[in-house]
């Protein structure tokens, strides 16, 4: 096992070392070096010595770095894909996208650099400003905490990274101790690319060192993209200083009678399915007209049984394992309590190792978890309803929400559907998982601070100044 992955620029903090897994062998292919809460006055040290750093970086530097790293993820693409597969378990081709899609968030961060600079004040227009004039710039908030996921492991990363940096911040950076290794070779990259490389500092370690660090008064915000539990932990625990996160969610997705159903069914599988449904704003419960119902059913019950699970290296392979064979078992229990409850299991809900097949649910009682709650699993839920506003009432049911989806041929309903589901963001003849990064990306209702996308996470992680002029009558 090597102690980083293609990492030479990075010194890792701590002596004791942790393995990292390949979820579809089992195999430990790497170890990296991990520090607990008592080292987090060296952390936060470095990080103040990065926080100088960045803020005396022009823009012309934040830019050429960023700039700079994205061409070289982008050469290194086919390297940074296998290492994707290798720690999260994604299929080849999804890792290729998400390898694809970091390059474009670097990209757009660098172009944040310059377009999100400020913007002139007319003082001027306002009685009894009349002789000011003045401008007001964005400014680094300072120190940022940014905790990630394992089900991106490096464009998520990237969309913490990128804006932060692009805003003049230091970051200390946790990523999940099941996916370090995309984490810390982005890092890389970026030193490689021109960053100083105090500006970011990779942690990694448990509970405690993560609650340490988010409570420091240094760190000025803690972007967090995990589940809810972890986020409360953090906001009890953080203090004042701003918050944003990503905490997850149960995606909705209405079928219309009008709907052409052939499209619906294939947006809907992928929706479903992809990432090993490990993806917060996956299709989770599938909302059907009941004059289509059954055309809708057995479709997307054909084209799940036709999905071929197995080696995600293979590019034949559809549906990879999930991140550890205990999260199937987990999921299967859920399954299993559902048809307990009166669900009815139509394809799926075999587990070999952590190979766990796609599942399709139906008449699952509304008390039941897998219904209630993000699955983060390979899980879908089909529900019949008889009206619009039925559709409307069954989607905004669950107390948390990401994104939600409408199919359907008359622009009246899809409309009035982006009006009334309660989701930051309404995919229309689309599933739910559709994300552009430039696009703003975060949650309504319980749970919902801040917002991610390039521009709109640049925002967060920046302050305005004001500069006033007052032109008196002494010369300058």
């Amino acid at each position: 096992m090597a102690d980083t992955v293609a990492a030479p620029h990075i010194q890792q903090l701590g002596a004791d070392m942790a393995p990292v897994h390949n979820p579809y062998t089992g195999e430990a292919i790497a170890s990296v070096r991990t520090v607990d809460a008592t080292a987090t006055g060296t952390v936060l040290q470095r990080a103040r010595c990065g926080r100088r750093i960045a803020a005396a970086l022009s823009r012309a530097t934040r830019t050429s770095v960023l700039e700079r790293t994205a061409r070289l993820v982008e050469r290194r693409a086919e390297s940074f894909a296998q290492l994707i597969v290798s720690e999260a378990g994604k299929t080849i081709t999804q890792a290729r996208k998400e390898v694809a899609r970091a390059v474009n968030t670097l990209t757009l961060s660098a172009a944040e650099v310059r377009r999100n600079a400020g913007e002139v004040v007319p003082f001027d227009a306002y009685e009894g400003s009349e002789q000011r004039q003045g401008w007001f710039t964005r400014e680094p908030l300072g120190i940022i905490a940014a905790i990630t996921p394992f089900n991106d492991p490096l464009n998520l990363v990237a969309h913490k990274l990128g804006p932060a940096i692009a805003g003049g911040n230091a970051v200390i950076l946790k990523p999940s101790a099941h996916t370090p290794l995309s984490a810390l070779r982005l890092v890389d990259t970026l030193i490689e690319a021109g960053l100083p490389e105090e500006i970011v500092t990779v942690v990694n370690g448990g509970a405690d060192l993560g609650a340490a660090i988010v409570s420091a008064p240094d760190v000025r915000m803690v972007s967090l993209t995990g589940g809810f539990a972890t986020g409360e932990a953090i906001s009890r625990t953080a203090g004042l200083k701003k918050l944003a996160m990503d905490l997850g969610g149960n995606a909705p997705v209405i079928v219309m009678d009008d709907a052409d159903l052939d499209p619906a069914v294939e947006s809907c599988v992928s929706g479903a399915f992809w990432a090993a449904g490990q993806n917060c704003i996956g299709t989770q419960r599938i909302l059907i007209a009941r004059e289509v119902y059954e055309s809708f059913r057995d479709a997307f019950v054909a084209r799940t049984k036709g999905l071929r699970v197995g080696d995600p290296l293979s590019e034949h392979t559809d549906v990879g394992p999930m991140i550890t064979a205990a999260a199937g078992r987990a999921t299967q229990r859920k399954v299993e309590a559902a048809v307990a409850e009166g669900a009815v299991l139509l394809c799926g809900n075999e587990l070999n190792g952590s190979l766990y097949t796609p599942t399709v649910l139906e008449d699952v009682p509304p008390t039941c978890s897998i219904r209630q709650e993000e699955a983060f699993a390979p899980v879908v839920v089909l529900q019949p309803f008889q009206s619009f506003e039925d559709a409307i009432e069954q989607a905004n049911a669950i107390d948390y929400s990401l994104h939600a989806g409408i199919f359907t041929s008359r622009l009246d309903r899809a409309l009035s559907a982006a009006r009334l589901l309660e989701a930051g963001g309404v995919m229309i003849n689309d599933s739910s998982d559709y994300r552009f990064d430039a696009m703003p990306f975060g949650g309504f209702k319980y749970g919902s601070m801040g917002r991610e996308g390039v521009r709109f996470a640049f925002e967060e992680m920046t302050q305005p100044k004001v500069v006033c002029v007052n032109h008196l009558d002494t010369a300058w």
